[in-house]
């Protein structure tokens, strides 16, 4: 499936931004400009299901929405031989399972949804209810975001399919932390992921990814602070 895209700069280098559930790439409206700064030309998508990207087709949700057609859909979009690819929570899933194909320079997940440090903390059931959050609710819960990101989620979630959630059940009931990374990675974390736990964080060291922590911010860093998010990309960008 191709995507829809949305890009910032002109530079000689390439950036790819993939953006997390129930979002789609206006969470990068910050992050797209700051790299265009930096010389690249930045490609952001919205996944099967988010912003104006279709629906998921298939017989049920995991058919619709299944990471594998996730990442199929980066590499029928995204050209291969990027500069940089950075993925946020389920970005960072669908970019795990495309970065074999799509061979960026370097990749970058930001917490990514690859398992939950608590499994029973998946219910896809909850996901789909914030579909019905309020602008007030999304400020409460999200406290360091502008009031433009606020704006932003708000329209995001009205573009969403619930679906997407549904159709990741089948996978979080038996996911597993990925090997050897197939090109140089960073993994960015907040203080407290609810995704990669202490013990999973050595692991993935030990599999051979970086780890960097962005302290105070949480699962939306780059929303949270920006400075941060960019400072810890030290050499990655």
């Amino acid at each position: 499936m191709k995507l829809h895209t949305h890009e910032w700069g002109t530079g000689d280098r390439l950036a790819l931004l993939v953006h997390g559930i129930m979002s789609d790439h206006r969470t990068w409206r910050t992050v797209g400009p700051a790299l265009a700064g930096r010389g690249y030309r930045v490609i952001a998508v919205d996944l099967r299901g988010h912003g104006a990207s279709p629906r998921g087709e298939g017989a049920t949700p995991a058919d619709r929405y299944g990471p594998e057609r996730l990442a199929e859909d980066l590499v029928d979009t995204l050209p291969a031989g990027a500069d940089l690819a950075v993925g946020h929570s389920l970005g960072g899933l669908a970019l795990l399972r495309a970065v074999d194909r799509l061979r960026p320079a370097r990749a970058v997940y930001s917490d990514p949804a690859w398992c939950f440090a608590q499994p029973d903390l998946f219910d896809p059931v909850v996901f789909t209810h914030f579909r019905q959050a309020t602008r007030e609710q999304i400020a409460v819960l999200s406290p360091r975001w502008a009031a433009a990101d606020v704006d932003v989620e708000v329209a995001t979630l009205a573009l969403w399919d619930p679906d997407s959630a549904l159709g990741l059940a089948d996978y979080y009931a038996t996911a597993a932390l990925p090997g050897t990374p197939a090109v140089p990675s960073l993994v960015q974390l907040p203080d407290r992921s609810f995704l990669t736990g202490p013990e999973d964080a050595e692991r993935l060291r030990g599999a051979g990814y970086e780890l960097r922590t962005v302290a105070g911010a949480g699962h939306t860093i780059h929303r949270d602070d920006l400075a941060g998010f960019l400072a810890s990309l030290d050499g990655w960008l």
